[in-house]
């Protein structure tokens, strides 16, 4: 039979489970009956009490202190749905959840916008975009050669979707070799996959390195002085992942010495504060964490929502579970 969502931890099968959205119901289509929808975007005020919320939906981009601020109060929430490829913002707060609870990511929903994010942070900085806009602004015309992509060798650290949609954008470039590091060694479709051990061996052949890899214990400072040093001269640094991710003072030495290049959609600290070196440091390319904040995140994210709620309507699994509490 059918199970009721939340039947396993309230005998009262007949209450009808919350579910906390940060889009107004109506503007989601194919939301399934039978749940009652509160519309939160991070607001002070609370919808409704949260210990009646059964499927909570974090608030996008709204930061960690927001995002973790009601989870100690749903004693009865069985699904904790991020809207971001990461978890880290609400990881934090997770000892404070009932065992059982699944906490699911929005794969599917920023592979697109942030492997365009990607290669527009690539292009720019081997092709000297930066200095052309220095240049109109000052109308000097600032002519000359540039690195091409083309024949370039491109490491991308962290091949989950979000890599694998970044080497697919990388296809048409001519690129002579793309290498892939995850945690596991695996053979994808577009070939082996290394883990983290053969990055010594990978970082030397790589004239871009592009990171998308999560932030979590293994990651955090992965990029240091040493997996720096480990950089041939002039390549270049893209992160798209999370800023923690890279040792932002083993780059600045870098940066500053002239041997590296970087363009940095994450930092840490993050938002990078006014009068911090990073901002005026040389040859890097700096954007304000805009991977996955595209006119390509509301219409999918609202499927992934819809899609998630109809399973956990009828009883059904949810999908992108990456750690259930216990």
């Amino acid at each position: 039979m059918t199970k009721t969502p939340g039947e396993a931890k309230n005998p009262d099968v007949t209450k009808t489970p919350d579910v906390w959205l940060p889009f107004p119901a109506d503007e989601v289509e194919g939301l399934p009956e039978g749940l009652n929808y509160r519309f939160w975007d991070g607001e002070p005020d609370y919808p409704a009490d949260p210990a009646d919320c059964a499927f909570y939906v974090v608030p996008y981009m709204k930061g960690s202190e927001v995002a973790v601020r009601p989870l100690g109060g749903m004693a009865g929430v069985q699904v904790v749905q991020t809207l971001s490829a990461g978890i880290d913002h609400v990881e934090p707060a997770l000892g404070l959840l009932p065992a059982g609870v699944r906490l699911c990511n929005a794969k599917g929903v920023h592979e697109a916008s942030t492997a365009e994010l990607a290669l527009t942070l690539i292009l720019s900085s081997l092709r000297g975009v930066p200095g052309f806009v220095h240049g109109q602004d000052e109308e000097e015309w600032r002519s000359g050669f540039y690195p091409a992509l083309a024949d370039k060798s491109v490491l991308i650290v962290g091949y989950g979707s979000i890599g694998a949609a970044i080497e697919d954008r990388l296809a048409p470039f001519e690129c002579a070799r793309v290498a892939r590091v995850a945690r596991s060694a695996r053979t994808a479709a577009r070939g082996p996959v290394h883990t983290l051990d053969d990055l010594p061996v990978l970082l030397p052949e790589a004239d871009v390195v592009v990171l998308s890899t999560p932030l979590n214990p293994s990651t955090q400072g992965l990029v240091d002085a040493e997996f720096l040093a480990a950089m041939q001269d002039g390549a270049l640094l893209v992160n798209v992942a999370r800023g923690g991710v890279v040792d932002t003072e083993a780059l600045l030495l870098e940066l500053q010495s002239g041997r590296l290049r970087a363009a940095l959609d994450v930092t840490d600290p993050e938002p990078l504060p006014a009068g911090h070196p990073l901002w005026h440091a040389p040859n890097v390319l700096i954007t304000p964490h805009v991977g996955g904040s595209t006119s390509a995140f509301e219409p999918r994210a609202k499927r992934l929502l819809a899609g998630q709620l109809r399973r956990f309507a009828a009883g059904e699994p949810v999908r992108n579970v990456v750690r259930t509490i216990g």
